[in-house]
């Protein structure tokens, strides 16, 4: 089942890559040799603890709502005692209980009805609402912060394994620059330095390269962990680079409208609630008002007490006179204060949402010259090493003018990796603060 359509359509075409024998394993899928990000999200989705908790919380609010709105309907209470002792529980009396009482039985019920609480059951289901409502924008923005981090992941492995190639490249360009340098020693045309130069430089070669592979490990586990695969070592996040579009093409510069973004909705329902919690604690210096009916019965079980039955009807009135100037006032005072701290929250909030957006914003437009950049100075630097190449050769430059050329060359070739992953992550970053992630609903992930 497809999940998610890949915001990359445009930037990133990635390969559709045959996926050699798939199997469960608990909630961990295995894939063989290579896997691509959609595949990568929707593991993710389907494996995440904090979807499944956002989910849950959904299920805790709404038997939350069915509880508040129980108290629109009477309570009912149903009690019964019954006595027996092996002395008499009431003795004898002359001409009225000649043989006295050793056991006795009541049975008794009650319905309530409130009428009039001060606004308390109304206000409770309002905040019954806006808790529902709250706890699905957090589901939702759990299932995008999934996204988020497993695109984080995916990136930062596919930014080892292209590291790795551009060693690996490196390495033989070396090796076959030593294999030369040794031919030269041999005939006696070089000096003995030259030799060791390019094994000096190979060896740091070689020392980045375990470097680089013992990270890719830790990233490949911390990846598989997180988006619920099993590890392989040998597992290849399948990706290109190619076809990077300008954002200024996709895009258009976010205009700060906040209405439909995820977090400036929590901000207004954290005012709402605070309302409505004032109403709450107002409501308790209000009068309340409730009616009910009550039946009892009761007897002796061996009938030496005829059974008794009798009913009634009743009203309470209950008005908290001492909280006008006590605790239920002080209380009043302090939801106030609360909803001016919230208040305060809420335009903080704002802002930092306002310059979050646009920060990643260009953000995204800077990441995008960088790779324009890098890529300029990648064809530059390879330009110089066969410039370099061929004066050496030609025995019109030194050694070390080529090594220096060949590791310029090499930064070159790491930074424009480094360039590629910084704007898949810029871009999803963007994606995120911007709320236009495509997600999957929260039914589907449900089932």
């Amino acid at each position: 089942m497809k999940y998610i359509k890949l915001h990359h359509t445009v930037i990133n075409k990635f390969q559709l890559l045959s996926v050699i024998g798939t199997m469960l394993l608990g909630l961990n899928i295995s894939f063989a040799q290579q896997i691509t990000l959609e595949e990568s999200q929707e593991a993710a989705l389907k494996h995440s603890y904090a979807i499944k908790n956002g989910l849950l919380t959904i299920e805790k609010s709404e038997a939350f709502k069915k509880e508040m709105i129980s108290n629109y309907f009477p309570t009912v209470e149903g009690s019964a005692v019954g006595l027996y002792g092996p002395n008499d529980l009431i003795s004898p009396i002359t001409g009225i209980l000649p043989n006295g009482i050793d056991n006795l039985y009541s049975a008794s019920a009650m319905a309530t009805e409130v009428i009039y609480a001060g606004g308390k059951i109304r206000t409770a289901n309002a905040l019954a609402d806006i808790q529902m409502e709250t706890s699905t924008i957090r589901a939702e923005q759990a299932v995008d912060s999934v996204l988020l981090v497993t695109e984080k992941k995916f990136w930062q492995l596919v930014q080892l394994q292209e590291q790795q190639k551009v060693v690996e490249t490196n390495e033989a360009y070396l090796d076959e620059l030593l294999k030369q340098q040794q031919d030269l020693l041999d005939a006696g045309l070089i000096a003995k330095n030259q030799l060791l130069q390019v094994k000096v430089n190979r060896s740091e070669l070689l020392l980045n390269k375990s470097k680089l592979e013992n990270m890719r490990k830790l990233a490949l586990l911390d990846f598989s962990l997180y988006v619920g695969v099993a590890y392989a070592s040998d597992m290849i996040a399948s990706a290109d680079f190619e076809n990077i579009a300008p954002p200024e093409l996709k895009y258009s510069e976010p205009d700060l409208d906040l209405n439909g973004n995820s977090n400036y909705q929590l901000l207004e329902k954290s005012i709402s609630a605070s309302s409505l919690q004032i109403k709450m604690a107002k409501a308790d210096l209000l009068p309340s008002f409730a009616v009910g009916v009550s039946a009892l019965e009761f007897g002796a079980f061996d009938n030496s007490v005829s059974s008794q039955f009798t009913g009634l009807a009743f009203g309470t009135l209950s008005i908290p006179i001492s909280d006008w100037w006590g605790s239920g006032k002080q209380k009043v005072k302090q939801e106030k204060i609360q909803e001016e701290i919230t208040q305060n929250n809420r335009k903080d909030g704002i802002d930092q949402l306002k310059l979050a957006i646009t920060q990643s914003w260009y953000d995204l437009v800077d990441a995008h010259e960088q790779i324009e950049y890098a890529l300029e100075n990648k064809q530059l630097a390879e330009e110089n090493l066969k410039v370099n190449r061929d004066t050496y050769d030609s025995g019109l430059s030194g050694l070390t003018d080529l090594l220096d050329a060949q590791a310029m060359a090499q930064n070159a070739q790491s930074n424009l990796i480094n360039a590629y992953t910084n704007f898949e992550n810029k871009e999803i970053t963007f994606l995120y603060r911007t709320d236009q992630l495509t997600a999957p609903s929260l039914e589907s992930l449900k089932q």
